[in-house]
C-alpha cells in the first residue's frame, strides 16, 4: 500500500496514512480530544484506521494505555507503525472486528467514529475506503453494545457520528445500559447546522442528557477559529463532561 507521511496536533505526531482511499480527517482528532482519560486509564477504540485517534490522545495524556482493533490488516500494520515512530509504548493494535474479537474486560473508555454510510448508498470505488464506512442495518447498534460490554461501571464511551444518526445512537445506548449524558455539537460556522455530532455515554450512569454549547470550526473565510485550533493543532481537550 502506497502511504504518505504527514503530521497531526500541528506536527506534535508523526502520521503516516494511505495514499488514496480512506484517509483521515479532523474527527479521529475531535474525538480523542473529548475522551476523559488520564494517566494509568485502558481506552478501546473500535476502528482506529491508521490510528490517528489513539495517538494524539497518547500525546495528551502521558501514561495512557489504549487498545485499538482494525479490521483491514494493512491499515493495522499502518497504525502499528506510527505507534513505533512516535514512541508510544502502551497502545496495542489488533488486527480483528469488533463485534466479534476477544476483548479484555473492564476498560475505562471506549471510543469510535463508526461506519455510517447507508447500505443502500453509493459504493466507493476504493475497497478500503467502502470497508471503513459502509454501514447496515443494525451495526450501530452491535458496536455500541459492544463497547459497552467492555466498560467497567462508570466508565465512558464517546461517539463521533452525523447529525442524522443521533436518534439511532441515543436508542443503542439506553438499550445497552450506557445512556448518553451529553451531546456535542460541531458547528462547521457560526449560525450553521451541524453535520457532526460528539456523544458521550456512561456506563450504567443516571445522569439526564444535556445538550452542550458544542465548538464552532471554521471562520467565515473558511480558516480554522482560535477554540477549533487549540485542539487541532494544540492538543486541548473538549469539555463534555463539565
Amino acid at each position: 500500500m502506497v502511504t504518505t507521511d504527514g503530521y497531526l496536533l500541528g506536527g506534535r505526531v508523526i502520521y503516516r496514512q494511505p495514499a488514496e482511499g480512506f484517509r483521515s480527517g479532523i474527527e479521529p482528532v475531535l474525538l480523542a480530544a473529548a475522551v476523559p482519560g488520564r494517566t494509568g486509564a485502558h481506552v478501546l477504540e473500535a476502528g482506529t484506521g491508521a490510528g490517528a485517534g489513539l495517538l494524539c490522545l497518547s500525546h495528551r495524556v502521558a501514561g495512557i494505555r489504549a487498545t485499538g482493533v482494525e479490521l483491514d490488516p494493512a491499515m493495522a500494520a499502518i497504525a502499528a507503525e506510527n505507534v513505533r515512530r512516535n514512541g508510544f509504548a502502551g497502545i496495542d493494535i489488533v488486527i480483528g472486528d469488533i463485534t466479534s474479537v476477544a476483548l479484555p474486560a473492564a476498560f475505562d473508555h471506549a471510543i469510535a467514529n463508526p461506519p455510517y454510510h447507508p447500505p443502500d448508498g453509493s459504493v466507493s470505488p476504493d475497497g478500503g475506503r467502502e470497508l471503513a464506512k459502509r454501514g447496515s442495518a443494525g451495526l450501530i447498534e452491535t458496536w455500541i453494545s459492544r463497547l459497552s460490554g467492555a466498560l467497567r461501571r462508570r466508565g465512558s464511551l464517546t461517539l463521533i457520528v452525523p447529525a442524522w444518526l443521533i436518534p439511532a445512537c441515543l436508542t443503542a445506548m439506553a438499550a445497552s445500559a450506557i445512556p448518553c449524558t451529553a451531546i456535542f455539537p460541531l458547528w462547521p460556522k457560526s449560525s450553521r447546522p451541524a453535520k457532526l455530532v460528539l456523544l458521550r455515554g456512561i456506563k450504567n450512569g443516571l445522569s439526564p442528557t444535556r445538550m452542550l454549547p458544542g465548538l464552532i470550526l471554521h471562520r467565515p473565510d473558511g480558516s480554522f477559529t482560535e477554540a477549533a485550533q487549540a485542539v487541532l493543532a494544540g492538543a486541548a481537550a473538549l469539555p463534555l463532561d463539565g
